[in-house]
């Protein structure tokens, strides 16, 4: 039992007169209201309400019991917010009709969690988000630092130098947050950038990436600037990855993908593991790339700057990032997800694959040991290919009867309608390459 008398005290010591109760939309976009901190029981215990149809995904109807979400207050995750002075930050759990919502991503991924409760598994992730610094001028998108313009631009020390202010308040603010920064860097094309932290547990790991994408936000827009988790905003030049680094452990806190006398590093279960990943990426495509845009990183394409890191093709391999799923050091990094994705339903979907290949024992192809790049420059037979398009990724999804029972009808028909209208409403579009090409060329 909570003693809330002395929770509220303590906020209000703080100076904290508000609540910020925030969810996830099925997009993986922050959704909230401000709420006074007065009633802490009553968000705690019922819920923040919101009207259920408002929200994207949730699938409610528009009048009766159900028609409400209440996003109800997790007490650990409550934390001052260092751009809004008097407010605190609170993750909600969906629920609508007294019951867990089961369109809700960060339900789901609790879900999944308790699979590997049962086993007396902990899922560990590291999770690296990369972005771009954009802003809009003259009706254009563009990078936010006009003179970010190297050829070849990863680790610039002079951009880094420019936005010197924008980075150490971002330092700032993470921190205070309790954030454990290991890195800020500038990444591989102009105006992007990547911001490293420590791990955690899977659910505190999605909890995390939320509150950073939320102070991101913030702190871009105070630096005249727009955070922008677009896969792919610069054709010429890679797009932005969000990594996912996977270990479990086990009860006594044994690492279970871990053997250092197996092949890559792995143990049985990890190859396992792995051989379910890959089996079911192309599914898993549609959770952890899903938007258009997503699929426009996830192709062999030039760059600018020479290199690209995109996991085109379906292989694991030692430490080698031309593959979608890389192992080093007795885990494995999980490359397909990008930082448009629902970070939860992205986690879920991975732990619930991967399971999937430890459970049936499967075993994964052979271990890739060549630049799949040069590979496919030589014009020499490559794995098989990912999704090309959202609309691939989405079938491959619908199709995928393992991966959507696991997850859950209700959440995966929700995601389904949502981005398969998405899809249409992009072919409605006729883009400036479009006119480009055709409109005097016939």
């Amino acid at each position: 039992m909570h003693n809330y008398p002395a929770l509220i005290a303590a906020l209000k010591a703080q100076g904290i007169h508000s609540l910020l109760p925030q969810f996830s939309d099925i997009h993986g976009v922050a959704k909230g209201k401000l709420v006074p901190v007065e009633n802490l029981r009553e968000w705690v215990e019922v819920g923040a309400g919101f009207a259920g149809p408002s929200i994207w995904g949730t699938g409610l109807p528009r009048y009766g019991a159900r028609s409400e979400y209440y996003g109800r207050v997790v007490p650990e995750t409550i934390r001052a917010l260092p751009f809004m002075p008097g407010v605190a930050h609170a993750v909600c759990d969906g629920f609508a009709g007294g019951e867990p919502l089961e369109t809700c991503s960060r339900q789901l991924l609790q879900k999944a969690i308790q699979k590997l409760k049962e086993r007396g598994w902990t899922l560990w992730v590291g999770i690296e988000p990369e972005y771009f610094l954009l802003n809009k001028r003259d009706g254009c998108w563009q990078v936010a630092d006009v003179q970010d313009g190297l050829d070849k631009p990863s680790y610039d020390l002079k951009s880094i130098h420019r936005n010197a202010a924008y980075l150490d308040d971002m330092r700032q603010t993470l921190t205070s947050l309790g954030f454990e920064l290991q890195q800020m860097d500038h990444e591989d094309a102009t105006g992007q950038y990547e911001i490293n932290y420590r791990f955690d547990h899977a659910l505190a790991a999605a909890d995390r990436f939320m509150l950073f994408k939320l102070a991101a936000h913030a702190v871009a827009e105070r630096h005249g600037m727009v955070f922008s988790c677009m896969p792919k905003p610069l054709a010429q030049a890679p797009g932005s990855g969000l990594h996912f680094h996977l270990s479990i452990t086990d009860a006594e806190g044994v690492p279970v993908f871990s053997d250092v006398s197996g092949s890559l590093g792995l143990s049985r279960v990890g190859h396992a593991f792995a051989a379910g990943l890959l089996a079911h990426a192309d599914a898993l495509a549609a959770i952890c790339a899903p938007t258009v845009n997503s699929y426009k990183r996830l192709a062999s394409s030039a760059s600018a700057s020479g290199t690209t890191w995109s996991p085109v093709w379906k292989a694991y391999g030692d430490n080698n990032r031309t593959c979608v799923v890389r192992t080093v050091a007795g885990r494995m990094e999980w490359r397909l997800p990008d930082p448009s994705c629902n970070v939860y339903a992205a986690l879920a979907g991975t732990l619930l694959a991967g399971l999937d290949g430890v459970d049936r024992g499967m075993v994964p192809p052979q271990p890739c040991e060549q630049d799949l790049y040069a590979v496919a420059a030589a014009g020499e037979a490559l794995p098989a290919q990912l999704p090309r398009s959202l609309q691939e990724a989405l079938d491959a999804l619908a199709a995928d009867g393992d991966l959507t029972a696991s997850m859950g009808q209700a959440f995966v028909d929700q995601f389904l309608a949502i981005k398969r209208a998405e899809w249409d409403a992009f072919h409605q579009q006729v883009s400036a390459w479009e006119m480009e090409r055709y409109a005097a060329f016939y």
